[in-house]
């Protein structure tokens, strides 16, 4: 009896494991675009099933892209979709045109995104904007949004890691090889972690955007933490 019994077992097994190992959330790139000109070009990756899980991840997209495009007061309500927020910055550049007509400025926005990690527990995605609405310089942010791979749920850098004192003392060991020989005006005594952090093949990702801890001549500092090593202070490595 347990002999015929065992295909159906395994079978069932099979089955189970095979599930088990299926990923539910896929991918593909959504371009954006102004109708009239190009001063505004999106590339972001919009996850493609209808549930609950993608619907959250797409919106937290979304939400990133829209605060990108935000010209003036960045308290205002957000206003969706991201067809909406690309009118209003053209309609923001178009009155600025009319305010200074013998102005050579021309605005730019470029907003490209990717996947850099996916698993089971967790998908990172690396978020970059390129602002330039007049000045010295653009203004240029990278963001990395963790999201819980099994709810869509937007994951805060404090439920990242476990144990942050201990994982900040491995941190600054890597950061401070990184800014090595960079004339760096700050106490590197009060080592923070930075506002963003991701997954990806290499490790986990440490990103302070320009301005954050110094000044914009120093430009983005990024460097890596081997999974290795940052494995006992993470709270998903399933990697």
């Amino acid at each position: 009896m347990l002999k015929n019994k065992s295909p159906l077992i395994i079978c069932l097994f099979c089955m189970l494991f095979s599930c088990k190992k299926e990923f539910p959330i896929s991918f593909a790139e959504t371009n954006f675009t102004s109708k009239n000109n190009n001063i505004v070009e999106v590339n972001i990756p919009f996850a493609n099933e209808n549930n609950d899980i993608a619907k959250s991840i797409n919106s937290a997209i979304e939400n990133y892209v829209i605060a990108a495009l935000q010209i003036g007061d960045s308290n205002k309500q957000i206003v969706k979709p991201i067809e909406k927020s690309i009118d209003n910055f053209n309609v923001a550049y178009t009155d600025f045109i009319n305010d200074f007509p013998d102005s050579a400025q021309e605005w730019e926005a470029q907003i490209d995104g990717e996947v850099i990690f996916k698993t089971q527990d967790i998908i990172s995605i690396s978020l970059t904007s390129y602002i330039n609405t007049g000045g010295a310089h653009g203004n240029l942010n990278i963001s990395f949004l963790n999201f819980e791979a099994s709810t869509g749920k937007l994951i805060d850098n404090n439920s990242l890691i476990k144990d942050v004192d201990s994982f900040k003392t491995i941190a600054k060991t890597y950061f401070d090889s990184s800014v090595e020989g960079k004339d760096l005006l700050f106490d590197s005594e009060t080592f923070n972690l930075p506002a963003n952090i991701g997954y990806s093949d290499e490790g986990l990702i440490l990103l302070y955007n320009t301005y954050e801890i110094a000044p914009y001549s120093t430009g983005i500092i990024e460097f890596s933490i081997p999974f290795e090593e940052a494995k006992p202070y993470l709270v998903f490595n399933s990697f």
